[in-house]
Parts: C-alpha cells; structure tokens; sequence
C-alpha cells in the first residue's frame, strides 16, 4: 500500500493582495502526475486544507477538481480538517463524496468514526461505489478542539489546563487506536490478511520546528504534544507545521509541511509531499518527493547601494508572466522614510513585485516595517501584537509578562465558559 501524505495546503490563501489560485491549480496538475507515476494507491491530507472556513469560490472549484480528479484516476481520498478548516463546510456533501471514495472527518466523534479503512487503487475506468481491496487501516484524526473532549472546569490554573487537555487528547487517540486493532483483529481473522494502522493529526509535537506563518492553535493551554503518547501506530501522518521534519528524529512520526511556501519565512524551504510505503510487516519506506516552486518567493537584503545587483540576480528566476514577490530588508540605510519610492525606481522593468519592505533595526533608529497591500486581516492576534512590542524598547522580563498577559486574554475571549 502506497500513501501521499500531504497537509496544509490553505486553498484561498490571500496572500498580500495577491491571490495563489494560479499555484493550487499547478500543484493539483503536478500531484496527479505524482499519483499515476508513483502508482499511489490513496492520498492523505493532514488538515488545513483551506485557510478559511468561508473560502472563495474559485477555492472550493479547485477543492472539488482535487476529488474529482483523484477519483477518475482510481485512487482513494482522505482529508482531515485542520484549525483553519470550517467543520460545517468540509461536512456537505458527505454522501456524496463517499461515493466518490472520498473520505472527509472534520471533527472529532466516536473512536469508530474516525477508523477508516483505505482501498489499494482501483481500475481507473472502475466508476463502482465498492470500497476495494483493503490496504491499510487508518485512525483518522482531525484538529481535535478541546470542546470536543474536555470539559473545562472552574479553578484550574493554566499547567492544570494544560496537563487535562494533554491527558484528553492522548486518551481520544489511544480508544481510536485500540477501536482500529480491534478492526485490524476482526479482518486478519476474516481474510488471513494483517493491515498496517496508520494514525494522523494536526497538532504541534514537543520539538517540532515551525516557523512564524503558523498559528498557535492552543491560545494559553497546550503547546506542544508529546511524541510519547502517541498510540504505536506504523506511520503517523501529522500537519500544522509547515516545514516538512521527522518528529523526534523518528522515521514513522512526520509532517509533510505545506506543498507552497505560505509566508516570506518559508521562502528558502524546499517544499515536499511523503510516499509512504506499509505492508502486513508494518513501514517499509518513507520517500519524498520536492514540489516545484510554482511562484518565485523571495527574501532580499542590503543597502540601497547593493540592492540594484541583487534585484537584477532576482529578475533572472522570474518572468513577465510569473513575477517574483519579494520581502526586502534595507540595511544601513534603513532610517531613510523614501524607501519605498527608491525601490520601486530600482524594480521598474523588472518583473519583481515587492510586497513588503522591512527596515533592519538600528542601534538609533526604532524597527519600523511597511508592509505593501497587508492587511490586519492577514495577520494573527498574537502576531500583530508581537509587532506592536516590537517597536517599543522594554526590558526581556517585561516583554513576557506582556506576552503572557496578552494571551489570557485571548485564552479568555475565546473560551468565556473558563472565564466564568
């Protein structure tokens, strides 16, 4: 049995002001090439499949040519919602979408819903509605709400908080992995055949290296997941991060990051999906597979004296058709308040698109950032006040204090019940 896992690819990302259909579009026509030469038998999404939960209509057009697409090839579906994912919108049409071997969970319910059996690939001109032959076993988790699973109680302070949501999560996995081996007992007895049992998620893991484009999920409670209590499972397929790791250095543990770099601190990663091979004697391999950079993306930096060179260099990985998008940092010269004037004269004729110039701070001059065409839409809560203390000179103490205050505040606007 051969998987893709995948995960956060963020259909309707509003990028800046610009828009990243053109790069959906191409990453579904290079997946399914992927699909057919690899010979995958089911593709796995691992949550944040759009950036929103009201996402625009030409994002749910490429969400259903994905599916539609994936089915006419003979090969299964799998898609978990992530924290970015509306549970109402991913759950139309399930009937549907069954019929056309695509399975959707998009939030957390009994252990047996969420054990999922996939199909090795069918015939591609097999329109059937039967399941296949069976190829592995999955515990199909989504982005598990702590609504979902705990009860909050009056008192707890924030590490009770914490360690209850921890225990909650780790129990919700191991009574679906359990539901899974009972699955896997029942159809080894059946046909003689043992299944492989692969787990998902989409959480933060302790260690795990993210980076600034990636939501905390947990605002004041949990923070990372550790790796430990996770149930045994062959290959755990986890999303949320962005940068594709190993968790833990462990070959079965892994998150496939995003296929499109999603914000300027993802420009220099090389994106990737996972060919996941199990059989009855459980992981065979793990092999990835680069995607293409699709849209040019591109952090700069130096002085306005050497920035005309370094733009030229830039103008040679883009073209007319596909201009770069660029986040420049100006050195030295970063106290000068025409920044922008200068260059957007020294990209005139190129096809560079600059879209946020950032000063580099200054041992006398105050941090300030000018971000062409964001807007506060764009950005998180957390984010936009980490910017805020950014431009004020406060003690390290201080600042934390600050940071930790602001996120009970958050913590409280988003869960009143506690509050109360």
């Amino acid at each position: 049995m051969r998987i893709l896992h995948t995960s956060d690819w963020h259909l309707g990302q509003h990028f800046m002001g610009r828009s990243r259909q053109r790069e959906h579009a191409a990453l579904i026509d290079w997946l399914l090439e992927q699909v057919q030469l690899h010979a995958v038998d089911a593709v796995l999404i691992a949550g944040d499949i759009f950036d929103t939960g009201a996402p625009p209509s030409y994002a749910r057009e490429l969400y259903h040519q994905l599916i539609a697409r994936l089915h006419g090839a003979g090969v299964a579906l799998l898609l978990l919602g992530g924290n970015h994912d509306s549970v109402s919108m991913l759950s139309e049409n399930l009937p549907l979408l069954r019929h056309l071997h695509t399975t959707v969970i998009a939030s957390t319910g009994t252990a047996e819903q969420h054990v999922v059996l996939l199909p090795q690939r069918r015939p591609a001109d097999d329109a059937g509605t039967a399941d296949g032959t069976p190829g592995c076993i999955v515990c199909a988790l989504p982005f598990i709400r702590p609504r979902d699973v705990l009860q909050s109680q009056a008192g707890q302070s924030a590490e009770d908080k914490q360690q209850a949501l921890q225990t909650a999560i780790q129990h919700t996995y191991a009574q679906v992995y359990a539901a899974a081996q009972a699955r896997q007992a029942e159809l080894e007895q059946s046909t003689g055949q043992r299944l492989p049992i692969l787990a998902t998620g989409h959480l933060t893991t302790v260690g795990a290296s993210s980076n600034e484009s990636v939501r905390e999920i947990y605002v004041g409670a949990l923070e990372a997941f550790p790796t430990n209590a996770f149930p045994a499972a062959d290959y755990i397929a986890l999303g949320h991060i962005h940068q594709p790791q190993k968790v833990g250095g462990l070959e079965h543990i892994r998150y496939s990051g995003s296929p499109i770099a999603l914000g300027f601190d993802e420009a220099r990663q090389t994106k990737q999906v996972l060919l996941v091979d199990v059989n009855a004697q459980g992981l065979q391999a793990v092999t990835a597979l680069p995607v293409p950079r699709f849209q040019p993306l591109l952090n700069l930096r130096g002085t306005l004296e050497s920035l005309p060179a370094i733009l030229q260099e830039a103008a040679a990985q883009a073209s007319a058709d596909c201009p770069a998008w660029l986040e420049i940092t100006v050195e030295q010269d970063d106290y000068l308040p025409d920044l922008a004037a200068r260059l957007n004269a020294m990209t005139q004729g190129l096809p560079l698109d600059v879209l946020r110039i950032k000063r580099q701070r200054g041992s006398t001059a105050p941090q300030l950032e000018a971000d062409a065409g964001i807007s506060l839409q764009e950005l998180g809560p957390l984010e936009v006040f980490a910017r805020r203390l950014e431009q004020e000179q406060l003690e390290a103490p201080l600042q934390q204090a600050l940071n930790d205050r602001y996120r009970t505040v958050l913590h409280a606007l988003h869960h009143p019940e506690d509050a109360a």
